[in-house]
């Protein structure tokens, strides 16, 4: 199962002397259990590309399925059908904490399932599995206001409101933008789980190549309103000319072994982490004292 988008666009204003093409016949595929970063500058089409996924914005021309459901049907017929497909679709924007508003963080995160008709038992459970779900506590901060917390543990609520609607789909607006490091690693900790243990598909669009580098396994970069990479990472962060031309750089890790390389140290570039440059450092530097140790050994 998966999300598709088929030669997709998308027109602000249409007809209008504002009109703004943001999306320019874009096809892709996000596959059930992956974890697909998108990346591109600032007005690359991202967050209209974002909002495509659960019907918050239809396209001009094309179609978006979810699990092979239109989630935009002609049809009267299709609709109820529709409407389930795009509740699969779970968006946390950016800086999500400011859609906080509840006294408490119980009621915040039950503001979802009790407006989907649930029983006041059922919403319940679901508050605490999505509490658990994002490592909160269920005693400890249900009775606490979410504007009392860091900003990593509001943006934890915001993402446990979201996943109290029990979505397969998980997309995620710049989630570590703005926050400290320990909240960043916090909530990294958290998708990871929920990727990982949970099985969650995740999309996540973020600024940051070293964390796509980190997280991803799959990798769609934006320029100008067009899909100009679809690939694995590795694959992705290697094409440097179409990189530049997105407005985006490799990952730092990346980006030093190609130095080191350059600089005459017989090193292999295709690291994307730190942990990855610390691999390939090492490597090198043992078969450098191996040979010393051999030449040492031959004299």
């Amino acid at each position: 199962m998966a999300i598709e988008l088929q030669h997709v666009d998308y027109i602000y204003m249409p007809k209008t002397p504002f009109e703004h093409q943001a999306l320019h016949d874009v096809s892709l595929c996000i596959e059930e259990g992956s974890f697909t970063a998108i990346a591109g500058h600032t007005g690359s089409g991202k967050s209209t590309l974002l909002q495509q996924f659960n019907g918050l914005l239809q396209p001009t021309k094309g179609r978006v399925l979810v699990d092979g459901v239109d989630i935009n049907p002609k049809n009267k017929k299709e609709r109820a059908e529709a409407k389930q497909a795009r509740l699969k679709v779970g968006m946390v924007f950016q800086y999500a904490e400011q859609q906080l508003f509840e006294e408490t963080i119980e009621a915040d995160i039950a503001f979802g399932p009790r407006n989907l008709g649930l029983t006041e038992a059922e919403v319940t459970k679901r508050v605490q599995e999505a509490m658990k779900l994002v490592h909160l506590d269920y005693a400890t901060y249900r009775q606490r206001s979410p504007f009392a917390l860091s900003g990593g543990q509001q943006r934890r609520v915001a993402i446990a409101g979201v996943l109290a609607l029990q979505p397969e789909y998980l997309v995620l607006d710049e989630p570590i933008a703005g926050l400290d490091p320990r909240g960043r690693e916090e909530l990294v900790k958290t998708i990871r789980y929920l990727h990982q243990k949970k099985h969650v598909t995740i999309i996540f669009v973020s600024h940051n190549m070293d964390d796509i580098a980190r997280l991803a396994d799959h990798v769609l970069i934006m320029n100008q309103g067009q899909l100009v990479c679809s690939a694995a990472p590795l694959a992705a962060f290697a094409d440097k000319a179409m990189l530049k031309a997105a407005g985006l750089q490799p990952p730092h890790a990346m980006t030093l072994l190609e130095r080191l390389a350059a600089a005459g140290l017989p090193v292999k570039t295709d690291g994307l982490t730190k942990g990855d440059a610390h691999q390939r450092i090492l490597a090198v530097c043992r078969e450098v004292a191996q040979a010393q140790k051999y030449r040492k050994g031959g004299c």
